[in-house]
């Protein structure tokens, strides 16, 4: 593959992945469109709780629960994701943010998936709410929690740092990378 293939094909995925992560509102509906996020955000923390106990039980004792329900990620050497998400604190709404990463490195393919973090106290939360927003990986600790970990994680010991479940992966997304994440606070509604 030449240099100007690979770059028309590069700019091309990376094109398809940010119209995928954008949403599309039509004039149709009635809902806003941070309503719109807000009820898809809404279902996917359902799903959540309904297939990972664990996580019902984690999010009664969270200070908040931030859910993006779809991420779409993809890319070839380097690639990208994007997804929006709602921050719940107990059933309020207290924002909206958005996913994004770049990375580059040996992947290949595009995918989609959702995840929630679970905020464990109220200096955590600060970490989404500062003016340039959050990067992951500077800050509060966090923790994933995977199908295999979720059978035996007890939640009287989750008292700090944050919880990350994924849920939702649908596609094909190869690779090693290195990723850089950053969750920012946004108005959907604009």
């Amino acid at each position: 593959m030449n240099k100007n293939t690979a770059k028309i094909f590069l700019t091309t995925i990376l094109i398809s992945i940010f119209s995928l992560g954008c949403s599309s509102h039509s004039g149709s509906n009635s809902k806003t469109p941070a309503q719109e996020l807000n009820l898809k955000s809404r279902q996917a923390l359902d799903e959540l709780y309904k297939s990972t106990p664990t996580a019902r039980l984690l999010g009664e004792n969270a200070k908040a629960v931030l859910v993006f329900p779809s991420i779409t990620k993809g890319g070839f050497i380097i690639g990208g994701q994007y997804g929006e998400g709602t921050l719940y604190r107990g059933e309020n709404v207290g924002g909206y943010y958005n996913s994004i990463a770049a990375s580059w490195g040996l992947q290949a393919g595009i995918q989609s998936f959702g995840y929630a973090l679970f905020f464990m106290n109220e200096d955590d939360i600060k970490y989404i709410n500062k003016s340039d927003g959050w990067e992951i990986g500077v800050g509060p600790t966090i923790t994933i929690i995977d199908k295999g970990m979720a059978n035996s994680f007890t939640t009287t010991t989750a008292r700090e740092g944050v919880y990350a479940f994924f849920f939702e992966q649908k596609g094909l997304m190869a690779g090693l990378g290195v990723q850089g994440t950053k969750i920012s606070r946004i108005d959907p509604n604009s």
